[in-house]
């Protein structure tokens, strides 16, 4: 067995290339759906079919703990998969809780009553799919009051980065931060809510200012898993070889991929 990590394209190797520094020398199965990307302008019960189809797949390869690095996923997929789908002996994490427990302040398992929190003005750039969610708000709403949320819709950022053109990607970066801009003039936080994004960190910085913390999700959610892990141990699986699985052409993805990482990745055949 191994730790499953599923995505719609390749915006989850970030989170996997975080969670493989942080854990060396434990196994994971990436799995990306690469034939269906991108989720993020899919209606909720396609998102939801989808997921559940690559999470059951993770399953067969022996990962009874999935990380959805997929925020559309997790946003309009993972309360409904754990309130009626997931079985007592498997585990489903997406990433919006560790992003939001760093905004907040707040130490990993904490359920104390939500309270006020240093930041009240938060821009949250994200797919389409993952803003008319109002996952992100809903979560927040658990752990802070007096915050307000001001949400970007960023179309065509995955796409131009899957299609390796940065260009492009830097060009609506900076369009969307304009836009959120004039409906948020000063915001103290920017939340990337896309894992497709922190390969853009350093554009979104430039365009909201220096004085905007940008929070991005791959160190995050790694330091939660080694939590995780370390308070579940039989989550870890005896597995001692990681793979990539996609639904794409493997050839095709692997080189992104590759790309993508600046390291060799082999994917194979879902």
């Amino acid at each position: 067995m191994a730790v499953g990590i599923f995505d719609s394209g390749l915006g989850g190797l970030t989170v996997l290339d975080a969670v493989s520094a942080r854990m060396p020398d434990q196994p994971f199965v990436y799995f990306g759906d690469n034939a269906h990307a991108p989720y993020g302008v899919r209606d909720a019960d396609d998102v939801y079919d989808l997921t559940c189809k690559a999470v059951k797949r993770l399953w067969d390869e022996g990962c009874d703990l999935v990380i959805l690095a997929c925020n559309t996923a997790s946003a309009a997929a993972l309360r409904r998969m754990q309130e009626s789908w997931i079985p007592a002996d498997k585990r489903v994490l997406g990433v919006f809780v560790p992003l939001i427990e760093a905004l907040t302040e707040r130490q990993w398992g904490d359920n104390s009553p939500p309270r006020e929190v240093e930041v009240k003005h938060v821009a949250l750039f994200a797919t389409p799919a993952t803003v008319a969610s109002r996952a992100f708000q809903r979560e927040l709403a658990f752990r802070a009051i007096g915050v307000d949320v001001e949400a970007q819709a960023c179309g065509g950022v995955v796409d131009a980065i899957e299609d390796g053109d940065m260009i492009l990607a830097e060009a609506l970066v900076r369009s969307h931060v304009d836009a959120l801009k004039r409906k948020m003039p000063d915001p103290q936080a920017a939340i990337l809510g896309c894992t497709h994004y922190p390969l853009m960190e350093k554009e979104f910085q430039e365009a909201l200012g220096a004085d905007v913390s940008v929070y991005s999700q791959a160190k995050l959610v790694a330091e939660s898993l080694a939590d995780y892990l370390e308070r579940h141990p039989k989550m870890k699986g005896q597995g001692e070889v990681s793979k990539f699985l996609t639904t794409g052409d493997a050839r095709t993805v692997s080189t992104r991929a590759t790309q993508f990482l600046r390291r060799r990745i082999e994917f194979e055949a879902a």
